[in-house]
């Protein structure tokens, strides 16, 4: 089987998504809007699909088409569990719960690490691209550089230490606390005396 370009490891990811999603597979009309290219571009990439053994069509009816194989891991394709919310605004508590898979290609993501994704709520890393309704795709690791886009479990300041809440910030290190900062101006920078770091960005998955 032919090896797939980046691209086209984004539109099977895509294809496999609103499949597990609705039962039925998208037009090429949709799939042209969600990666904002043309009719004629998104139909090249399923015809290349096809040629390449990923997807089947039994005619030219919209919404005909298939993945060729039965389980994910036979179409080198990765279930990333989805485990609750995270705040991209003022923290909120995550809910903790799983809440289904989303579909990857094994070759976007790190050899021997770890993912998980959360859906992300607020406007406050709009400046980076990311937006609400948006999936984080989070590598887990409990250290991140300063810089790095992290998620992380907030305290209150109070005696208790009582759990605020889990947010998606760019992560400081400084001297005696932490810094949360937005990347966006309508938010504050956010300053915490101990954080809890739950992995570091890897990607975002647009909404479908």
């Amino acid at each position: 089987m032919k090896e797939l370009t980046d691209r086209q490891k984004l539109v099977l990811s895509f294809i496999a998504n609103y499949i597990k999603k609705n039962s039925y597979p998208p037009t090429i009309r949709e799939i042209a809007d969600h990666f904002k290219i043309s009719v004629k571009g998104a139909h090249d990439h399923i015809t290349a699909l096809r040629k390449k053994g990923h997807l089947r069509q039994a005619d030219k009816r919209p919404r005909t088409m298939g993945l060729t194989h039965s389980r994910p891991e036979d179409a080198d394709l990765m279930e990333i569990p989805v485990l609750g919310t995270v705040a991209a605004g003022l923290p909120v508590l995550a809910e903790e719960n799983f809440d289904g898979n989303i579909l990857l290609h094994r070759s976007m993501l790190k050899r021997n690490k770890k993912y998980f994704a959360l859906k992300v709520k607020g406007d406050s890393m709009s400046g980076v691209g990311i937006l609400e309704g948006d999936t984080a795709i989070i590598e887990k690791q409990n250290t991140v550089r300063n810089g790095e886009i992290a998620v992380v479990v907030v305290y209150n300041d109070d005696k208790d230490s009582s759990e605020e809440g889990v947010t998606l910030k760019r992560f400081y290190k400084e001297s005696s606390r932490i810094r949360l900062k937005a990347e966006n101006p309508a938010y504050k920078e956010r300053y915490y005396n101990d954080v809890k770091i739950l992995g570091r960005l890897f990607t975002i998955i647009r909404s479908y």
